[in-house]
């Protein structure tokens, strides 16, 4: 059986609930066209996110695909992100107390990497259904940053894993978390795991991406 590894992050910044663990653990033992999904929570700490990512790279077999998500909160939409900086420099600190700034995440490593999975296809797809998505251009510069370019990196230099497609998605607040804070966006989880059963397939069979627009001013 193929293995998609699909990752969300624990709770984080005093908040009780991460979505995109909820997403991943809702997801859990799912399959599509001949792939069954692994979910793994990682901790929101940097080096020890990276540290459970490869644990849970090495727990079965050689994964054929490897999604990441996060939270980004005050987005509306699912946003595939299309590059991964070589960069930590955190706004506030991560779980562990840790708050790096101009630091690299791997050192000599590329400026940046891209994801590999077919993030205009996937909007393309989201939208089709009625799903709110859009493509991102930058997942921040926080442990999500840094989680897409280790595994990025992985992806790119392990010569176990070459051919793996990989990649990191934002995912909205959810609405209990939104009630706490007035004003800000959210959408359901139902939606949201919908939304990753189309991304996760449209990812394992969309071999070459759609060329349309999906670039941002800003």
């Amino acid at each position: 059986m193929l293995r998609i590894l699909l990752s969300g992050f624990e709770p984080f910044d005093r908040d009780t609930v991460n979505p995109s663990w909820e997403v991943a653990q809702a997801l859990d033992g799912w399959q599509v066209e001949g792939a069954t999904v692994q979910a793994v929570q990682l901790p929101c700490v940097f080096g020890a996110a990276l540290e459970r990512l490869d644990a849970a790279l090495a727990d079965g077999e050689r994964p054929v695909l490897v999604v990441a998500l996060g939270l980004a909160g005050g987005r509306t939409e699912v946003t595939p992100e299309r590059a991964a900086l070589n960069l930590d420099d955190a706004r506030i600190p991560d779980n562990a107390g840790q708050q790096p700034v101009d630091r690299p995440v791997v050192a000599d490593g590329p400026a940046a990497y891209f994801s590999t999975l077919p993030i205009k296809a996937i909007v393309h797809a989201l939208r089709s259904q009625g799903l709110p998505a859009s493509v991102s251009n930058t997942a921040g510069t926080f442990v999500c940053n840094h989680l897409f370019y280790g595994l990025m990196h992985r992806l790119a230099t392990r010569s176990d894993l070459q051919g793996v497609r990989g990649g990191f998605v934002h995912v909205p607040a959810l609405p209990e978390q939104a009630a706490r804070m007035p004003g800000m966006p959210s959408l359901d989880l139902a939606t949201q795991v919908q939304g990753l059963r189309i991304l996760l397939h449209t990812a394992l069979t969309v071999q070459t991406d759609l060329r349309e627009q999906g670039g941002s001013l800003h």
